[in-house]
């Protein structure tokens, strides 16, 4: 579609459930920073090794940091970090756990800051809510030459069964074709630059946690499509996954596993 043609209804439809999932998280802002996962020490160690170049002093600047959990690590590292943030809710959650640290108000279609200012710029679970038509420009526009863009999300190892069988109930609850959804999510990260303009290079980096049952619920009901259904329902479906989870996991901790997928591009 060019910027002349008007956009169908489904369209518009579509973009207006996407902006709605992506305002949901400010209404949720603690809930998500107390029981969303963290990354492991080797992503950030695989960061490093793509991007050709330590953390340590790295002009960075974190695209869609939510409430810093990205940007934390990458601050314990060493990285002169820069973070931009959207969402007033999350926006006001990140201010109060980092105050130490920069945050401007802001998007990855649209970068608050200069150009050729960046050695690093990441995304954690985040590319996902920009248009790459006007991100990946903007990306070009901000790092500087041999800096490096890269993009991580952490995503549930579906070849462990209790996971997948998770899935496959949550997939349900919300009508969701797991299957497909998994290669949409795949086509994501593939298709991350379909202007072809940047040479990713891809990184798998599995690690897991255990927390409280509770803790596990906290971070399933925090995404979007949860954070859109209706409460009483929600309950409803995350009371009866802590009796299924109860028997997988009777001591009440749930070891959770992930898959982060990584990807890095340098600039030429």
């Amino acid at each position: 579609m060019t910027a002349s043609q008007p956009a169908s209804a489904g369209s518009r439809d579509s973009r207006a459930f996407h902006a709605a999932r992506a305002e949901s998280f400010n209404s949720a802002a603690a809930q998500y920073a107390a029981n969303r996962p963290s990354y492991p020490p080797a992503l950030l160690d695989a960061v490093q090794e793509l991007a050709g170049r330590s953390l340590s002093g790295a002009r960075t600047v974190d695209v869609g940091a939510g409430t810093g959990i990205a940007t934390a690590l990458l601050h314990a590292r060493g990285a002169d970090v820069l973070a931009v943030e959207p969402g007033a809710g999350m926006a006001a959650e990140f201010r109060r756990a980092l105050p130490h640290i920069p945050l401007v108000r802001g998007d990855g279609n649209a970068l608050p800051v200069a150009d050729a200012h960046a050695d690093l710029l990441t995304y954690a679970q985040s590319w996902h809510w920009t248009d790459p038509a006007r991100s990946v420009p903007e990306a070009l526009r901000v790092l500087r030459p041999g800096g490096a863009l890269a993009l991580w999300w952490n995503t549930d190892a579906l070849d462990i069964e209790w996971i997948a069988d998770a899935a496959d109930r949550a997939g349900r609850f919300l009508g969701v074709d797991v299957a497909a959804e998994k290669r949409k999510a795949g086509e994501r990260v593939e298709g991350a630059d379909p202007s072809g303009r940047l040479d990713f290079s891809h990184r798998t980096v599995r690690w897991s946690r255990r927390v409280p049952i509770a803790t596990h619920l906290a971070n399933v009901g925090s995404h979007s499509a949860f954070l859109l259904t209706p409460e009483e329902r929600r309950a409803a479906f995350l009371a009866e996954e802590r009796a299924y989870l109860l028997n997988v996991f009777p001591d009440g901790v749930v070891e959770e596993t992930y898959d982060v997928r990584l990807l890095v591009a340098r600039k030429p």
